[in-house]
C-alpha cells in the first residue's frame, strides 16, 4: 500500500510474511498464492505491499538462478503484489515448533550473517518495483547479549562486517542504481536492546546506508519514551531505515492473581517473550513470560510488558492490553511532521498461531481476515495523519 506523504514523497505500507513461514523457494510462492494475495483482495486494493522474509536456503536458490528470480519477480507482478523491504532478522527455522533462542543465530560476528544479509540485498535491488529506487532490510540488533557479552573481540568484528556490508551497498547502488539501506532492530535481551543502545555501534560504523528499524513492540517493551528515543537518534545522527507496526502486551497491575493468570495464558513454547518492568532502580526483565509469571524474581508493583506481538486491531480482552499507544505515538513522530523520518512501515504481527487457543485464526481464511484488519487500522492511523492513500 502506497501513501502520498504532504511532502510530496511517497510513504509505503508492507505486512511481513514472516508470519507464513516458509524455508524453501517453493514454499515463498505458495506464501505468495495462498496468504498475500488473498489479503491484497480482501482489503480491495490492486497492489499490496508485502515485508518478504527470505530463508537462508530460499534466498541462495535465487541467488543461484537469476531465471527462478525473475519468475518470482513476475509471480509479484501477477499476483497485484510489490516489495521494497525485506525481513532479514530471522535466518532460517522460523516456522520450528520450537525457535527461542535460535532466532539470533547466526549473529554479526559470524561471517554467514554477512554473506546472507549481502545475498539478500543483492536479491532486494532486483525485486523492487520499476518505479523504487530505495529498499530496506531489518536486521537482528548485533547478536543475542551472551556469549557476546563476554568476548573482547566480539564489538569489533561486528563492527567490521557492517562497515563491510555499507561498502557492498554503495557497490551495489553504483552497479544498478537501486540504494538498499540496513536497520539494526532493537531488541530486549540483544547486546542492543533498546534505540539508546544502537547509538554507538551504529556511529561508529558511520555510514548513512546502516541505520535503525525501530520495532514499536520492542520499543514498548523496554518502556522507552517514543519522543526521548527519536530526538536521540536524531540528535546523533542515526537514520531510521524502516519502522515495524507492532504492539506488545501489556499488564498494569502484574500482582493479582487473575493477571497472573491473564499473562499465563500467553506464555508457549515456540516464541521468546522477554518480559520487562520500569522501577524505581531502573529496568528490571526475563528472557521468557513462563518465568517472570511463575516467580522468576521480576517486581511487580510496577507494570509488565511482553515481548508478545499482538494483533493490532485485536488487544486481549481485561485486565490485559496492548501498547497500541505507543505505536500510535512513535507513528506520528515518523510520519506525522513536515517530512517522514522514514518511508517504509511494516506490520509485523508474526505470533497469530502462537495466541492463546480461543484467539488462535483456524484457517487460511480467518488469518487472512486477520491480517486485512490490521493493515487497515494502520492505514487509518496513516490517513488520520494527514497521508492520503495512493491507487
Amino acid at each position: 500500500m502506497r501513501f502520498r506523504h504532504p511532502d510530496g514523497s511517497t510513504v509505503h505500507l508492507a505486512y511481513c510474511t514472516n508470519v507464513h513461514p516458509a524455508e524453501t523457494l517453493e514454499g515463498v510462492r505458495a506464501q505468495l498464492r495462498d496468504h498475500c494475495e488473498p489479503v491484497r483482495r480482501r482489503l480491495g486494493r490492486d497492489r499490496l505491499g508485502i515485508g518478504l522474509w527470505l530463508a537462508k536456503d530460499a534466498a541462495r536458490a535465487l541467488i543461484n538462478d537469476l531465471a527462478a528470480l525473475r519468475s518470482l519477480r513476475a509471480e509479484l507482478d501477477h499476483r497485484g503484489l510489490e516489495v521494497v523491504t525485506l525481513n532479514g532478522f530471522p535466518y532460517e527455522g522460523f516456522g520450528a515448533q520450537e525457535v527461542k533462542y535460535r532466532v539470533y543465530t547466526p549473529d554479526w560476528t559470524d561471517p554467514e550473517r554477512l554473506a546472507h544479509t549481502t545475498d539478500l540485498a543483492r536479491l532486494l535491488a532486483a525485486l523492487l518495483p520499476d518505479d523504487v529506487t530505495e529498499g530496506t532490510i531489518s536486521t537482528l540488533p548485533i547478536a543475542w547479549r551472551t556469549p557476546y557479552a563476554d568476548d573482547p573481540t566480539a564489538a569489533g568484528t561486528a563492527q567490521k562486517a557492517l562497515t563491510a556490508l555499507a561498502q557492498r551497498l554503495d557497490a551495489l547502488a553504483e552497479l544498478n542504481g537501486k540504494s538498499i539501506r540496513i536497520g539494526l532492530e532493537p531488541e530486549p535481551g540483544c547486546t542492543v536492546e533498546t534505540t539508546a543502545d544502537a547509538i554507538g555501534p551504529l556511529t561508529a560504523v558511520g555510514h548513512d546506508r546502516i541505520g535503525i528499524c525501530v520495532d514499536t513492540c520492542h520499543l514498548a517493551t523496554s518502556f522507552e519514551d517514543p519522543d526521548t528515543a527519536l530526538d536521540a537518534l536524531h540528535a546523533a545522527g542515526v537514520p531510521v531505515a524502516k519502522a515495524q507496526l507492532s504492539a506488545a502486551l501489556h499488564a498494569e497491575h502484574p500482582h493479582l492473581p487473575e493477571v497472573r493468570a491473564a499473562l499465563g495464558a500467553f506464555a508457549e513454547p515456540r516464541f521468546l517473550h522477554q518480559t520487562r518492568t520500569l522501577t524505581s532502580a531502573g529496568l528490571r526483565g526475563t528472557d521468557d513470560l513462563d518465568e517472570a509469571v511463575s516467580g522468576g524474581g521480576l517486581p511487580d508493583s510496577t507494570p509488565w510488558r511482553s515481548h508478545f506481538h499482538v494483533p493490532l486491531h485485536a488487544p486481549p480482552a481485561p485486565p490485559l492490553t496492548s501498547t497500541l499507544p505507543v505505536l500510535q505515538s512513535v507513528l506520528n513522530r515518523l510520519v506525522g511532521g513536515p517530512a517522514p523520518l522514514t518511508r517504509h512501515l511494516e506490520v509485523e504481527t508474526y505470533t497469530w498461531q502462537a495466541l492463546p487457543a480461543e484467539l488462535r485464526p483456524r484457517t487460511r481464511t480467518q488469518l487472512a481476515d486477520g491480517i486485512a484488519a490490521e493493515l487497515t487500522l494502520a492505514r487509518d492511523l496513516l490517513v488520520d495523519l494527514g497521508l492520503k492513500e495512493l491507487p
